[in-house]
């Protein structure tokens, strides 16, 4: 299911000198929010919660995976050279499935990390609490990255959809308003995350169990359909 040479090219498409500025430029900012929050505050776990929560949780993770959700395909279909791994004996699961671990290995390495580095920072992960928010941004790299190769492998506005749903939906309604925290990847990702971390300071809508389930569910379905849209451009290629 795994394929080198797809996933070789994937790399290169997502880690180009371009992209890669792209998807470095919010760690960075997280960082240096993390220090400068520090330096005037001190170490305090209310202040580094809300920190990790309110924007690398809501806002760096989803956002670096539209990039390199919607990077490891779209532009590929856009652009027709699709045509060239569609040409090759690779069945298109196969396809869809090696994009898909690229896409999450470099979500993660560009929001899970900083997430961790800044929570040392802000509070040395007293409480647990930066080990808590790395854990949501790793688990949340998954679905995201699922649903945006969806969202690639579907539409040619993939990354303008895309972010709205991470800065309208996730960002604002999966923060502020109640019911749609239900419906929130980041929600489910903070349900894992107050396990690990207990007490208070991480809360989610959403019970760990019901998290579970959708974020696997999510991912699974986003992944399959993914590949039976690929293999009906394939057919409608070959027709």
């Amino acid at each position: 299911m795994y394929d080198p040479t797809v996933a070789r090219l994937t790399y290169r498409a997502l880690l180009g000198r371009r992209r890669a500025l792209i998807l470095g430029a919010l760690p960075l900012l997280l960082i240096v929010i993390a220090v400068a929050v520090r330096g005037l505050t001190g170490a305090d776990d209310q202040t580094a919660s809300d920190v990790l929560g309110g924007f690398a949780i809501a806002t760096m993770v989803p956002i670096i995976g539209v990039i390199a959700g919607t990077g490891a395909i779209g532009p590929e279909i856009d652009d027709g050279s699709v045509v060239y791994l569609l040409s090759k004996p690779l069945k298109r699961p196969a396809i869809i499935f090696t994009k898909l671990i690229v896409a999450i290995a470099v979500t993660m390495v560009f929001s899970a990390v900083p997430t961790l580095i800044a929570g040392l920072i802000l509070n040395g992960n007293g409480q647990q609490i930066a080990v808590a928010y790395t854990v949501a941004a790793l688990v949340s790299s998954i679905a995201y990255s699922a649903l945006f190769l969806l969202l690639g492998t579907v539409s040619r506005h993939a990354v303008v959809f895309g972010l709205v749903y991470a800065l309208v939906w996730e960002a604002l309604f999966g923060s502020l308003v109640p019911g749609a925290r239900t419906l929130s990847v980041q929600q489910w990702s903070l349900a894992v995350a107050h396990q690990v971390a207990g007490g208070d300071l991480v809360t989610s809508d959403v019970g760990l169990s019901t998290a579970t389930v959708l974020l696997v569910a999510v991912t699974v379905l986003a992944t399959w359909y993914a590949g039976q849209k690929l293999r009906a451009l394939t057919l409608a290629g070959e027709e």
